[in-house]
């Protein structure tokens, strides 16, 4: 894509998993933004595909160049919150990891002084752009559903055997199942249905050895309806990832969006098909329009993450809506803790 007269600037802190596969190729491929720097503190590894990006060792050497205008902090959670801090103070807007911060007074502050120094916070909450959920929202928008019930959502995966050397496995803040995967299935619901009345979890260490919490399940109250969302580490054979009851049909979706699994494999976003999902694994649905029975498949809408970075750039060179607001991932922390809350004393939590 052919590059826009107003560049912004970006340095991307971190170039694991997150950085290489859910950012820079978003950075590289839209016409707004110009890929910097990267922060690899003993590699050289993100010069073999973008040999134009000047590699540092020290995120400071971001801090202290007035050329950059938005920092990417990739790290992990524990560097969340003093990172995102020190890039606010140098003038610097901030894309950050879900999840925003280990606690929710964290964010607050973060907030309060992104406000104070008119700089933006974008946390990247990538999936409210999967395909599954957002044909799920279109599927609510039009009621074909009827009045929703039961909403149950999944994010299992299978992996027994602890990693030592990766930071989700050690008992540190933001640390577990809970803040990684449970991050994103909170925002998902909350986007579709707001803060719930009360909430009660079950969080367990499941595999052998573990410090930190591999399993949850989550339920969260409203007036009439019941929300459930749980995700493992061992789940040899995955069920549905959605199973949605209404009071006109159900939806059953099984398999996960494909864009994570393109990033990986290294294709670029806005290629042709990008987040088109394979017809034997649309959803089902089965339910009532206009007094006619209709039981089949349908179409995925295609997901879209380059959607987000879409928005910080309309939001930082236009002064448009910014997508996903700090205070919405600031609510979801508060959902976490008070998940843990309701763990410890095997209670009902009011919001």
């Amino acid at each position: 894509m052919n590059k826009t007269e107003n560049i912004i600037n970006t340095g991307i802190i971190g170039f694991g998993l997150s950085g290489k596969v859910f950012h820079a190729p978003f950075l590289h491929t839209h016409p707004g933004f110009y890929l910097k720097k990267i922060v690899e503190r003993h590699s050289d590894e993100s010069r073999k595909i973008y040999p134009y990006v000047e590699i540092v060792r020290d995120f400071h050497d971001l801090l202290i160049d007035p050329d950059i205008d938005l920092v990417v902090v990739s790290t992990p959670n524990t560097l969340h919150f003093p990172m995102v801090k020190e890039c606010l103070l140098a003038g610097k807007h901030v894309v950050v990891e879900k999840p925003f911060t280990p606690t929710s007074k964290e964010a607050e502050e973060l907030i309060k002084l992104a406000q104070s120094v008119n700089r933006k916070i974008f946390v990247y909450q990538n999936r409210r752009w999967d395909g599954d959920f957002l044909t799920i929202k279109k599927m609510l928008n039009n009621k074909l559903l009827g009045d929703l019930q039961e909403y149950e959502a999944h994010f299992d995966r299978f992996k027994p055997e602890l990693s030592p050397d990766l930071w989700r496995d050690k008992d540190k803040p933001g640390g577990g199942i809970l803040f990684d995967l449970g991050s994103h299935l909170i925002d998902q619901a909350l986007q579709l249905f707001g803060k719930p009345e009360s909430l009660f979890a079950d969080i367990q260490a499941q595999r052998k050895g573990s410090k930190v919490d591999d399993y949850f399940k989550l339920n969260l109250f409203y007036p009439e309806l019941k929300v459930i969302l749980t995700a493992g580490m061992m789940v040899k054979e995955p069920g549905p990832r959605f199973i949605l009851h209404g009071s006109k049909g159900s939806f059953i979706k099984y398999g996960i969006d494909p864009q994570e699994k393109k990033l990986v494999q290294g294709l670029m976003p806005y290629t042709e098909n990008w987040g088109m999902e394979k017809p034997e694994n649309w959803g089902i649905l089965t339910t009532e329009l206009n007094e006619l029975y209709f039981d089949g498949r349908i179409e995925t809408k295609p997901g879209c993450y380059q959607k987000f970075y879409e928005n910080v750039y309309d939001v930082i060179a236009n002064n448009n809506e910014i997508a996903v607001k700090p205070e919405e991932a600031r609510d979801v922390i508060r959902i976490i803790e008070l998940a843990f809350e309701s763990n410890a004393g095997k209670k009902m939590i009011k919001l």
